[in-house]
C-alpha cells in the first residue's frame, strides 16, 4: 500500500521525503565526483585528502553517491512498510547536512586529521540506520529489520575504509565489504521490485509467463550469495572462495531467468531493472574466475561489474522510477531517459573491458564521461520533478511490501 501523506510544515517540497533531496545531491554528486576523478588519477587535480586518489575514488563513490541513494530509498520506502509518515522537514535536513559534512571532511581530511573526517564521515550512515530502526520498531514492521542488516554493515565497511587507510596504506577489504553489502541490498531490494514491478506491467500489457513469486530458491540464493561475498572480502585467492563465487553467480542466473525479464523490452522503465540485476551474476562470475585464473581475469573486472554496473545501473533505475511514481508522474520512459540508461550501461561495460585491456585509455575516458552523462542527464531530468510538490493527479508508486 502507498502512503501518500507528509506532514505539513514549513519546509520547501524538497524536504517532504528522502527521496527528494538525496536522489538529487546522490546524481549530481555521482556525475561530478567523476569529473574531477580523471583529473587526480593523471595528476592534474589535488585535493587536501589523506586518501591517495583512487581511495578517494571508490571512498566517495561508495560511501558518498551509494549511501546517499541507500538512505533516499529507505526514507521513502519504510512509510509505505510501516504506516508511519516519513522522516522530513528538518530531521530531514539534519541528515543532509551530516552527509554533506562527510564529503567536505574526507576532501579536506588532511587539514582537520583523518581522525576527526573519520567520526564525521561515519556519523551519516550511523544515524541513517539508527532512523531507520527507529520508524520500522515504532511500526512494528519487523520483518523489514533484515534490510537495516547490509546497511549496518555498510557503516562498519566505512569505518575499516578508514582505519585501513591510516594503518595500512591500502584499502582491500573495506572496498570489498563495502560493495559486497551493497551489491547484498541490491539483491534483497531488486528480489522485491523487479518481479513486482514486471507482473504489474506483464498482467497489464503481456498477458503470459509471469515472474516466479520470492521462495526458498531466492532465499537460498542471497544466503549462498552472501557466504561467497565473505569468502571473496576475506580470502579472494584462494581456490575455494572461486567456486563459491562461480556457485553464486549460477544461482543468480537462474534467479534472473525466473522473473520474466525477456518479456518487458517494451517498457524501458522495467527493462533496465533486468538488465541492471544481470550485472549482479556477472560480478560473481569475473571475481570467481580471478579468483581461480588470476592470470586471466583482473580483479578490477568483478570490482567494476558489481559498482558501476549492478550498483550504478540500479540505483538510477530506482531514482527514475520512483521520482516519477512518488511525484505523481505517469511512468513512462522519455526517450531522453531511455538515453540516461543507455549511457550508465555502456559505462559500466567499458568500465570492465578496461580492465582487460589497460593499455585502451579511450575505454576509461568514454565510460567517465558516459557515466557522467547518466548521472548528470538524471539530475537535468528530473531535478525540477524533485524540488517542486508532488502533482495531485496521480498516486505515488508502491513501494512492495
Amino acid at each position: 500500500m502507498a502512503i501518500p501523506r507528509v506532514r505539513p510544515g514549513n519546509y520547501p517540497a524538497v524536504l517532504s521525503y528522502g527521496f527528494r533531496p538525496f536522489f538529487l545531491l546522490g546524481s549530481l554528486y555521482a556525475g561530478l565526483t567523476i569529473l574531477m576523478w580523471l583529473p587526480m588519477l593523471y595528476g592534474r587535480l589535488e585535493t587536501a585528502s589523506v586518501f591517495a586518489p583512487v581511495d578517494w575514488h571508490i571512498h566517495e563513490m561508495i560511501f558518498g553517491y551509494v549511501a546517499a541513494i541507500v538512505t533516499g530509498f529507505l526514507l521513502t520506502a519504510i512509510p509505505n512498510w510501516t504506516g508511519r509518515l516519513p522522516v522530513q522537514g528538518l530531521p530531514l535536513a539534519a541528515l543532509v547536512l551530516l552527509w554533506l559534512a562527510g564529503r567536505f571532511a574526507v576532501f579536506f581530511s588532511a587539514d582537520i586529521r583523518w581522525l576527526a573526517a573519520a567520526v564525521i564521515d561515519s556519523a551519516f550512515l550511523l544515524a541513517v540506520a539508527v532512523a531507520a530502526a527507529i520508524e520500522i520498531v515504532a511500526g512494528r514492521n519487523w520483518r523489514n529489520l533484515k534490510v537495516l542488516a547490509p546497511v549496518c554493515v555498510l557503516f562498519v565497511a566505512n569505518v575499516v575504509f578508514h582505519l585501513e587507510a591510516h594503518l595500512k596504506g591500502e584499502t582491500d577489504i573495506a572496498r570489498k565489504l563495502g560493495i559486497g553489502a551493497t551489491v547484498l541490498l541490491v539483491m534483497i531490494i531488486g528480489g522485491r521490485i523487479i518481479p513486482s514491478f514486471t507482473r504489474n506491467w506483464l498482467v497489464r500489457e503481456n498477458p503470459g509467463r509471469l515472474p516466479v513469486p520470492f521462495n526458498g530458491f531466492d532465499a537460498a540464493t542471497i544466503v549462498c550469495s552472501a557466504l561467497a561475498l565473505v569468502a571473496w572480502t576475506c580470502f579472494p585467492d584462494h581456490s575455494a572462495s572461486g567456486l563459491m563465487l562461480l556457485g553464486a553467480g549460477g544461482l543468480n542466473i537462474a534467479r534472473l531467468c525466473r522473473w520474466a525479464g525477456e518479456r518487458t523490452w517494451r517498457d524501458p522503465l522495467v527493462l533496465v531493472l533486468h538488465v541492471a540485476y544481470a550485472f549482479v551474476p556477472a560480478g560473481f562470475l569475473l571475481a570467481g574466475l580471478a579468483s581461480l585464473l588470476p592470470e586471466a581475469v583482473p580483479p578490477a573486472a568483478s570490482l567494476h561489474a558489481l559498482s558501476a554496473g549492478a550498483i550504478g545501473t540500479m540505483t538510477l533505475a530506482v531514482m527514475a522510477r520512483a521520482t516519477l511514481g512518488h511525484t505523481g508522474r505517469e511512468l513512462h520512459a522519455s526517450n531522453a531517459t531511455c538515453l540516461v540508461f543507455s549511457a550508465v550501461v555502456v559505462s559500466a561495460v567499458l568500465r570492465v573491458a578496461y580492465a582487460f585491456i589497460p593499455d585502451v585509455t579511450a575505454l576509461l575516458h568514454v565510460s567517465a564521461a558516459a557515466w557522467t552523462l547518466a548521472f548528470l542527464g538524471y539530475a537535468a531530468l528530473y531535478g525540477g520533478m524533485l524540488v517542486r510538490p508532488r502533482l495531485r493527479s496521480r498516486q505515488p508508486n508502491p513501494v512492495p511490501s
